[in-house]
C-alpha cells in the first residue's frame, strides 16, 4: 500500500494535506450538495464504475471510511469551504470574491437572479421578497 500523495501544511497543522485532482474536488463537492454517486456519474458523464473509482480513491487519500466522512475531512482540511453555496447568486458573488471563473452552476444560479430582477424591474417592483 502506498501513502496518499500530500501537500503543504495542514491549516489544523495535523500534517501534510492531501493532493486531490480537479474531478475529485469537483466528485467532494457534488457529494457536499447531496447528489448520490448516480447523479454524478450523469452529470459528470462517468460510468457509474468510474464515478464509484473516483470515490474510492478520495477516501483512500483523505483516509474517509464513508462519502460523508470524505465531506467532512474535505471541510476540516479546507479542501472544500462550507461557506459557499453553489448553483444560487452567493456563490456566484463566492467565486468572483475569491477571483475564480464561477462554475456553471453558480453561473446558471447567477443567470436567474438577473432574469428575476429584470422581471421585477419591468413590473414596477424595486425590491424581490425570497421565496
Amino acid at each position: 500500500m502506498t501513502a496518499p500523495p500530500l501537500v503543504g501544511p495542514s491549516p489544523s497543522g495535523g500534517g501534510p494535506v492531501p493532493s486531490l485532482a480537479r474531478r475529485e474536488v469537483e466528485y467532494l463537492e457534488r457529494l457536499a450538495r447531496g447528489e448520490t454517486v448516480q447523479e454524478i456519474a450523469r452529470a459528470c458523464h462517468y460510468e457509474e464504475s468510474g464515478a464509484r473509482s473516483i470515490g474510492e480513491r478520495l477516501r483512500k487519500k483523505l483516509g474517509a471510511k464513508t462519502n460523508t466522512h470524505a465531506v467532512v475531512l474535505a471541510i476540516q482540511l479546507r479542501i472544500l469551504d462550507p461557506s459557499r453555496r453553489h448553483g444560487d447568486h452567493a456563490g456566484f458573488a463566492a467565486h468572483r470574491y475569491h477571483d475564480e471563473d464561477p462554475c456553471e452552476a453558480c453561473w446558471g444560479g447567477e443567470r436567474a437572479y438577473r432574469a428575476e430582477r429584470r422581471a421585477a424591474r419591468k413590473t414596477g417592483k424595486s425590491d424581490i421578497s425570497a421565496s
